[in-house]
């Protein structure tokens, strides 16, 4: 680990300023992605900034009706806060997915959005990885991939991300807030994150000097019919093969709208709105759920060892997509 110099933000315009100040300065909050990188040589920032004394905390309705979620809102206080749980069930389910109860009870929202890819590429610093070093080649692509991505690769990268809550908040159109220098915006989650392309590491849109202040929910709720399916390795603390958000909402028997977004299948969570549309004012039935499924696979690409992954996702959408359906509360 290199040595690094370490301040405390006193305030969100504090915080940008002092992030604008150092050239490899970083935001920490619950650091439990950042450190392990610093720890294995893969980021070096010259400058911490802590964040953790900002008023960021709070989950609250906005006057519209919005469920705001403060940046440092740990993922544990957001997946049992009773609004969450009641009107947003699906991110609550997503959450407790992810990571273990000890990291749940660090990890912050911000830092969620934030957390770079588990490539084992990418955290061997002796290979070639295009996101630590641009133009130097990726390992992965005629490497051990059995994790990799299978939609939205390049040439350059096929790393995924593997953010639980992330698929979840794309299924139910969340919104992140952020604050810089150049003032407050909002940026719609599949906004947010970005694939690949030429420019593997740049893993989202956020410029240096923006802050995430919160996540915005939106007023609709899916309470009734939704469900998150992790398909890993282990029963807990793995990172997802494939995963599913879907939400659904019915009327007699036939599907009124249908939201479907899948983890660990690319380099940001994937939705195929198109298919989406198709399978809307359709029955919901297990033969619409396999057709749609192939649709969204359809460009899917693999590279040896993650061959089963577009069978597996197939599978897990068409078995969550039933598992919504039969979900009632």
């Amino acid at each position: 680990m290199n040595n690094f110099t370490y301040s405390q933000a006193t305030g969100i315009d504090n915080a940008v300023n002092e992030i604008t100040g150092h050239e490899k300065s970083m935001f920490i909050a619950g650091g439990t992605n950042l450190i392990d990188l610093m720890k294995e040589n893969v980021l070096h920032p010259d400058h911490l900034i802590d964040i953790n004394g900002l008023h960021l905390t709070s989950i609250e309705f906005l006057d519209d009706g919005r469920l705001f979620l403060g940046a440092l809102v740990t993922n544990a206080d957001t997946a049992w806060h009773p609004e969450v749980e009641k009107k947003y069930p699906l991110l609550a389910e997503a959450i407790l997915a992810g990571a273990s109860p000890q990291l749940r009870n660090m990890a912050t929202n911000g830092g969620n959005l934030m957390q770079r890819t588990r490539c084992y590429y990418f955290y061997d610093t002796s290979t070639p990885c295009n996101k630590r070093t641009p133009g130097s080649g990726c390992s992965a692509i005629n490497g051990y991939n059995r994790i990799h991505a299978i939609l939205g690769t390049s040439q350059h990268c096929i790393a995924v991300h593997p953010s639980d809550m992330c698929v979840a908040l794309r299924a139910i159109n969340a919104v992140v807030q952020v604050k810089g220098k150049a003032g407050e915006r909002l940026i719609p989650i599949e906004h947010f994150h970005r694939l690949p392309a030429y420019t593997p590491q740049i893993d989202n849109n956020l410029a240096h000097d923006e802050l995430i202040t919160g996540i915005i929910l939106p007023r609709e709720h899916f309470n009734t019919h939704y469900k998150y399916l992790k398909v890993r390795d282990r029963a807990s603390y793995a990172f997802a093969l494939v995963s599913v958000a879907v939400v659904l909402r019915l009327k007699e028997g036939v599907i009124d709208e249908i939201r479907i977004a899948l983890g660990g299948v690319a380099h940001k969570p994937w939705r195929d709105e198109g298919v989406e549309n198709w399978l809307k004012d359709k029955p919901a039935t297990d033969e619409n759920f396999a057709e749609a499924a192939d649709m969204i696979l359809q460009e899917a690409k693999t590279f040896g060892a993650n061959d089963f992954k577009p069978a597996l996702a197939k599978r897990a959408i068409v078995r969550a997509c039933r598992e919504a359906l039969n979900r009632e509360i």
